[in-house]
């Protein structure tokens, strides 16, 4: 079978490639075309354009780009009908893929799969509209989607467990995590400052700053402790971008290593996004800070616009407040300070309760294989309506 994807940005294009090689499996003669990156071309087929080129956030640069953003949009509609697919699999990235889904619809007789559904139940729920119109099949990877989807708007949806967690425990067997209190070596924060260049130019000075004056604390206070500052560094960033940030001040840099390096971490300041799910499943205790623009007028805006009560994938699984959120005006550094000290000793309480509520949000994840359960099911549907078991 021929299989279109868009993936619009560096996690929809992991999970998008896992999600390839499970289809993979199933279906010897697939074939893939795809807006997407590195790490799906890696799984074969055609890349018609890298995400790098889509990945842009908030108003001002979408407006900049629009010409661009367009300009992608119509070559991607223009394709899908061209090489007419058996399926379009659409991942996140809602603002472009829901004009493709409409498009589709409305054009052709292609089918649409939304894996890794728009986290409309934040914010601009109106979507629900297009979704139902122009979406056949939904695959969520948030167990608490399903209510959100299936009671409140009457849209039957797939849940096939999270991928991101299927990715650490695939991580975690592959080797054997280094002990944070190995001889000499020392205890490591990790910083966490978002995949896009704006993300990173408003979070990580602030961040830096924070934990440079805990960790003078901390070793004021106990002599015998070392600790080193780590920054992830996103895949779409180029390395040269981050010196500007870094640069005398001891951090060091690892690049395309946002695993390894959780694994032998001891805290972490972390943006919002996927990346402090992936913290919590490595059971990193964390901070997660996320400055805005205007950040007063923004903290208002979010509290009237967004229909839940927190930000992190974390906090919203576990639905109660299980990381300190300092977003927008709560992004105050001397707040990022006192929530990262207390996490340093191993024994703290705010540590240890931390600990405990990461261990509910892996029970409600499940352990479901998300690419494995999501591939089984999109060759399920598409063979039904062939009326034959073409994978």
């Amino acid at each position: 079978m021929k299989y279109y994807l868009i993936a619009g940005e560096a996690s929809g294009d992991l999970h998008a490639s896992r999600l390839m090689t499970a289809l993979k499996k199933r279906d010897a003669d697939a074939q893939f075309r795809f807006y997407g990156g590195d790490q799906m071309a890696a799984v074969g087929g055609t890349l018609v354009k890298h995400y790098r080129l889509l990945a842009y956030m908030g108003f001002l640069p979408v407006l900049l780009h629009l010409p661009t953003i367009l300009r992608n949009m119509r070559l991607a509609k223009h394709d899908i009908v061209n090489w007419q697919p058996d399926v379009v699999i659409l991942v996140d990235y809602p603002g472009f893929n829901l004009s493709i889904a409409k498009y589709v619809k409305k054009h052709t007789s292609i089918p649409v799969y939304y894996y890794i559904s728009p986290k409309i139940w934040a914010w601009k729920e109106y979507r629900i509209k297009s979704i139902k119109k122009y979406v056949d099949q939904l695959f969520s990877i948030l167990p608490f989607e399903v209510e959100f989807f299936e009671q409140k708007h009457h849209y039957p949806i797939h849940y096939v467990g999270n991928p991101t967690a299927d990715e650490v425990k695939e991580f975690l067997k592959m080797r054997k995590v280094k002990s944070e209190e190995e001889a000499g070596q020392p205890l490591t924060i990790a910083l966490l400052a978002g995949s896009r260049r704006q993300e990173i130019n408003d979070n990580l000075p602030t961040m830096i700053r924070a934990a440079q004056r805990v960790i003078a604390q901390a070793q004021q206070e106990d002599a015998t402790k070392r600790y080193e500052l780590v920054l992830a560094g996103a895949p779409s960033i180029e390395d040269a971008y981050y010196q500007k940030y870094i640069s005398g001040t001891g951090v060091r840099l690892v690049s395309n290593q946002t695993y390894q390096l959780l694994s032998q971490s001891h805290a972490a300041l972390v943006t919002s996004g996927t990346a402090t799910l992936e913290t919590a499943l490595f059971g990193v205790p964390q901070v997660v800070c996320y400055n805005l623009f205007m950040p007063r007028l923004m903290g208002w805006l979010r509290k009237m616009l967004l229909k839940v009560k927190y930000v992190s994938l974390v906090n919203l699984v576990a639905n109660e407040e299980v990381v300190r959120e300092l977003v927008a005006e709560g992004f105050i550094q001397n707040d990022i300070e006192k929530e990262l000290a207390v996490l340093l000793p191993s024994s703290s309480p705010q540590r240890q309760q931390m600990l405990q509520g990461y261990a509910e949000v892996r029970k409600r994840l499940g352990e479901e294989c998300a690419p494995e359960n999501a591939a089984r099911i999109i060759c399920q549907l598409l063979s039904a309506a062939a009326k034959s078991p073409r994978c």
